[in-house]
């Protein structure tokens, strides 16, 4: 079989789109919050975290974490950490990714 110019064109075309999307996957993964890093994060009390506190969380960025704050502000303080499946946009699999991070401290009734 003989390459012809067309052909080669095509292969070197091809083989950098693929080289090209292989360097988009990666760069992308390491964008994402590392998992190994969370293991070392204290507990977040949901109750008390800032929205900056909030995004330390796997999977919890900004605009998550506004709605989180903005949900305590209105409702009150969460009494359990599966509460957090309220907020807008935290569902289940959301949920599973962050409780093991989060807290809800008991607050005591003063004297």
């Amino acid at each position: 079989m003989m390459i012809t110019q067309k052909n080669l064109i095509t292969i070197l075309v091809v083989s950098g789109l693929f080289i090209s999307l292989l360097v988009n996957i990666s760069i992308a993964q390491t964008k994402q919050k590392p998992l190994t890093s969370n293991s070392q994060l204290s507990p977040i009390d949901i109750n008390n975290a800032t929205v900056s506190d909030l995004t330390k969380l796997p999977g919890i960025g900004d605009k998550m974490a506004n709605r989180i704050v903005d949900y305590r502000n209105k409702n009150g303080n969460f009494k359990t950490i599966e509460e957090i499946m309220n907020v807008k946009g935290i569902n289940e699999k959301k949920y599973q990714r962050i409780k093991d991070y989060i807290i809800v401290k008991k607050t005591q009734a003063p004297k």
